[in-house]
């Protein structure tokens, strides 16, 4: 899943979480870890408006803080880019099953 956020993915086109993360991390704030503890409800405010970034000197980014609102719809979109996925792969299959089978199986 990770690796659906930081990066653009292959194929054609540019993924629906791609774009969410892409248009937030240009105007991202970023603060290092010792500003966030210093100022902790401060920033958590700011995350309300726009993601902030935690960085650490040895590590870079350290996480990211959200809203819960951005959080809900990152996550509604990994799971549309899976159900689309899922899709895809029903279609591709070729095994079909004629009609009158299928009321069969079902019981209708």
């Amino acid at each position: 899943m990770s690796g659906l956020i930081g990066k653009e993915p292959s194929g054609s086109g540019k993924s629906v979480v791609f774009n969410l993360y892409k248009s937030y991390n240009d105007f991202m704030t970023s603060v290092t870890l010792s500003q966030f503890r210093n100022q902790q409800s401060d920033y958590i405010a700011a995350a309300q408006r726009e993601p902030v970034e935690i960085t650490s000197r040895g590590a870079g980014r350290r996480a990211v803080l959200v809203s819960p609102e951005f959080f809900d719809r990152a996550v509604e979109a990994l799971e549309d880019q899976l159900d689309i996925r899922a899709a895809a792969a029903a279609r591709a299959d070729s095994e079909r099953i004629p009609f009158d089978e299928l009321m069969e199986e079902l019981g209708l």
